[in-house]
């Protein structure tokens, strides 16, 4: 399998997740300890999709986190560059009213300026090669008072609990690697986490790509985090 590393290359990271694709959603849940599917619920409350909007879920994958969307009544879109993981969620996203499908780069997103009524990305924003250029790629997408929201992995504030996060990237992450038929993903999961910013830098990378009323709120501890932000416009 491919080894994606920190420099990024859209083809390393694709042919990585294309890779995973099959057991992406159980991979994400052992790495997590389960905690990622209530993280995922906490988003669905957060950006809170209303009947009628347009969303894009970028980075979507299979599609799992853009369904609960979907279901709430918003025409959603769901955005990925790894076609062997959108292979897999047209295949077990099929039937879901309003989702569809879209392969694309957060680099160079194919939609037109102002499309959307919110945007998202979950977990998927550190493996994109510029961050900034990502988000104000997203900011160009969204409509005048458009909402962003960002859920990914952050830092604990605690340092008792940093520690201990630290730990478990380094030393137990590896362990799993080991038994798993993933070992790359595992790996990189832990590089991309460690060298990922903490809250409030990624609330300044939000603001100085135009957004405003940047907010965020911790998960479990500020394991991961959600940032909101509002498109001025």
């Amino acid at each position: 399998m491919t080894r994606a590393s920190l420099d990024k290359k859209p083809a390393d990271v694709a042919a990585m997740f294309d890779g995973t694709a099959e057991r992406y959603d159980l991979l994400n849940t052992l790495m997590t300890g389960g905690q990622d599917r209530r993280w995922r619920r906490e988003a669905v409350r957060a950006l809170d999709a209303r009947p009628g909007e347009r969303i894009l879920d970028l980075a979507a994958g299979t599609g799992t986190s853009s369904v609960p969307f979907a279901e709430a009544g918003a025409d959603t879109v769901a955005c990925d560059f790894s076609l062997g993981m959108l292979r897999v969620g047209v295949r077990r996203q099929a039937g879901v009213r309003g989702l569809s499908f879209v392969a694309g780069d957060a680099l160079s997103l194919p939609f037109a300026d102002g499309s959307f009524d919110a945007v998202t990305i979950s977990f998927g924003l550190r493996n994109v090669a510029d961050t900034g250029r990502a988000l104000r790629e997203l900011r160009r997408v969204a409509r005048p008072g458009g909402r962003l929201l960002v859920c990914e992995v952050s830092h604990p504030p605690n340092a008792l609990l940093a520690l201990g996060h630290k730990a478990h990237l380094k030393y137990g992450l590896p362990l799993l690697a080991r038994v798993s038929s993933n070992p790359d993903s595992y790996r990189y999961l832990a590089e991309s986490t460690l060298a990922w910013p903490d809250q409030a830098g990624l609330a300044r990378l939000i603001q100085d790509a135009g957004w405003d009323a940047v907010r965020w709120r911790d998960l479990t501890f500020g394991v991961a985090a959600m940032h909101h932000a509002v498109n001025p416009g």
